[in-house]
C-alpha cells in the first residue's frame, strides 16, 4: 500500500493515542501522514528527553511542544513552591527534547476565589518565564472550559489569557494556545483570537470535537466532526489571524483509548482530513 502523501500541518498530540509509548508513536504517526508531535511529559518517564527527541525527529516528526506544565496555584507556599520546581524541570525536558514550546494548563485550588488563582498563576509565570526563555522555549497558556474552572484552571476565556499576559507587560516568550474543545463557546473567541494574533501571541491551534451528550467531562471527547464544534470556522478565525503553525490534534477518551489504537490512529487521519485539513 501507497504511504499516505505527509500533511504539512498535522499533529498528534501523544495522549491522544495515550495507551502507545513514545516509541510506537513514533513508528506508527508518520504513517497516518502525521508531520509533528505533540509530547506528554508521561510519555517521556523513564527517558533521556535528549534521545527521545532526535528519536522522534529520525521518525520524520517534527516536535510541536510539551504538554504540560502549569498548576501554579496553591493553597500553601509550600505547595505553590513545588509548581515553580515542577514547571523548571519542564523547561529542562523540553530543551533537552528540542521543543519550543511548553502548554501551560495553569491551574486552580477549590474554594480559593478566581482572582486570588489568577494572580497565583500569573505570579507563577513570572518566576519560571525568564528561565524558558534563556532556554530557547515558549510557554503558552491554554484557557480550559469553564467547566474547569474549580480544580484544573482559573483562566477559562482567551481575554483571560490575554489579561494575564498583559499584567505581565506583553513578553515576547509568553503567549496562547487555542483548543476548541474549551472555548468553542465564547461568543468573543473571534475577537479574541485576532487580538491575540495582533499581541503575538497566538502560539498553538488544538482540535477535537464536544460530543452531545459528553458522557465525561474530562475522557469523552470526540473525534473531529462526531460533535458540535465549529472547527473549520474557527481554524479559519485562526488562520485569518496569520497562523500558520501545526494543527494539533488532542483527543481524550477512554472509549478510543480501548480500542486498537492503529485502527484508531486511521480514523483520526480520515477526520483530520475532512474536518480540519
Amino acid at each position: 500500500m501507497k504511504p499516505p502523501t505527509p500533511l504539512s500541518r498535522f499533529c498528534i498530540h501523544t495522549m491522544t493515542t495515550k495507551p502507545w509509548s513514545l516509541e510506537e508513536c513514533a513508528k506508527h504517526y508518520p504513517t497516518a501522514g502525521a508531520t509533528g508531535i505533540t509530547v506528554w511529559r508521561q510519555h517521556l518517564q523513564g527517558q533521556e528527553p535528549q534521545k527521545a527527541g532526535a528519536m522522534l525527529r529520525d521518525a520524520g516528526l517534527e516536535i510541536v511542544s510539551l504538554c504540560r506544565g502549569g498548576f501554579f496555584p496553591g493553597p500553601t507556599s509550600t505547595r505553590r513552591a513545588a509548581a515553580i520546581d515542577d514547571n523548571l524541570r519542564a523547561i529542562e525536558e523540553a530543551h533537552a527534547l528540542g521543543a519550543p514550546l511548553i502548554v501551560l494548563v495553569c491551574g486552580a485550588v477549590p474554594g480559593q476565589p478566581l482572582e486570588e488563582s489568577r494572580k497565583q498563576i500569573a505570579d507563577g509565570i513570572a518566576r519560571v518565564l525568564p528561565v524558558a526563555v534563556q532556554a530557547g522555549v515558549k510557554l503558552a497558556i491554554e484557557p480550559l472550559h469553564p467547566m474547569y474552572a474549580d480544580d484544573r484552571s482559573a483562566i477559562n476565556t482567551t481575554k483571560q489569557a490575554n489579561d494575564v499576559c498583559d499584567a505581565l507587560g506583553s513578553p515576547e516568550g509568553l503567549g496562547i494556545a487555542v483548543d476548541v474543545y474549551h472555548v468553542w463557546w465564547d461568543d468573543a473567541l473571534e475577537a479574541n483570537i485576532k487580538h491575540t494574533a495582533e499581541k503575538n501571541r497566538l502560539f498553538a491551534f488544538h482540535a477535537c470535537d464536544w460530543k452531545t451528550p459528553t458522557t465525561d467531562i474530562l475522557n469523552d471527547r470526540g473525534l473531529m466532526g462526531e460533535g458540535c464544534i465549529p472547527i473549520r470556522k474557527i481554524k479559519g478565525w485562526v488562520e485569518e489571524a496569520g497562523f500558520t503553525g501545526h494543527n494539533e490534534v488532542e483527543i481524550f477518551s477512554t472509549r478510543y483509548w480501548g480500542m486498537d489504537q492503529g485502527e484508531y490512529l486511521g480514523m483520526i487521519a480520515q477526520a483530520y482530513q475532512e474536518h480540519v485539513h
